[in-house]
């Protein structure tokens, strides 16, 4: 997203992205471009417009003004999507859930069982949804969010309220999901695990983006030594003239 090299290839752009509610004006000509391969970060501090951006590259959202343009392959299903809560219809297995998302496009329940195990969750196949641990949903979520093979997969907190190893796992899953050449976005707090894991690295704030790197040019260009001080900085408006563009200098 930040340094376009001969081998990577846009495959989402915003331009110029406002989003209103109402009065409230929460996104603010954000404009970005997002490779077709790699991990993109999202970081910013709470109400900065992270869910609402999220929402609107995954298409949940219509902005206010200007677009969104998808630029992959026509397949069944362009974007992926986990919320930052998922829920699951209780009463069913992982499983039945799981096979009941693959069969929306034309995928079987040999196809659901790949997507668990991508997760780490084929042992948990015969599990009522509503007994699993607020990691388990995320991770059903996650593997939901694959169905159809989707070139953009879009995850809003996947880590929020898990413990450090189930946090690692997560991340171990975007980063193999971006080997296998799918474009993953994502939020985090979570700084050191964004700073070992992300191809690109954007810091929002008020519904502006502030910065937009890999996380080594974002230390460069801001004269510090990690994603937490590139954070602090840009955060407190230390960074000089806001960079609203995806592709940076």
């Amino acid at each position: 997203m930040s340094e376009h090299s001969p081998t990577r290839t846009p495959i989402l752009e915003a331009t110029t992205v406002d989003r209103d509610f109402g009065t409230v004006s929460v996104l603010e000509e954000v404009s970005l471009t997002i490779e077709s391969d790699g991990v993109t970060a999202l970081i910013g501090p709470n109400g900065s417009g992270k869910t609402t951006l999220l929402r609107v590259l995954a298409g949940l959202l219509e902005p206010t003004g200007g677009t969104v343009d998808f630029h992959g392959a026509d397949t069944v299903r362009h974007i992926g999507y986990l919320p930052q809560q998922p829920a699951f219809r209780p009463g069913f297995t992982v499983l039945e859930t799981l096979t009941f998302y693959s069969s929306l496009v034309g995928e079987t329940e040999a196809d659901a069982l790949d997507r668990l195990r991508l997760v780490g969750l084929e042992d948990a196949t015969e599990r009522p949804v509503e007994a699993l641990s607020g990691g388990m949903t995320r991770l059903v979520g996650i593997a939901q969010a694959t169905i159809g093979d989707p070139p953009v997969i879009v995850l809003d907190e996947p880590g929020s309220g898990l413990d450090p190893g189930m946090r690692r796992h997560v991340f171990e899953i975007a980063t193999e999901l971006a080997d296998d050449g799918t474009a993953v976005i994502l939020s985090s707090h979570d700084l050191e695990l964004v700073g070992r894991t992300a191809d690109d690295v954007v810091v929002i704030e008020d519904g502006q983006v502030l910065e937009t790197g890999t996380p080594a040019t974002l230390c460069d260009r801001l004269s510090v030594d990690s994603l937490r001080d590139v954070y602090e900085v840009a955060t407190a408006g230390e960074a000089g003239t806001v960079r609203v563009q995806g592709v940076s200098s």
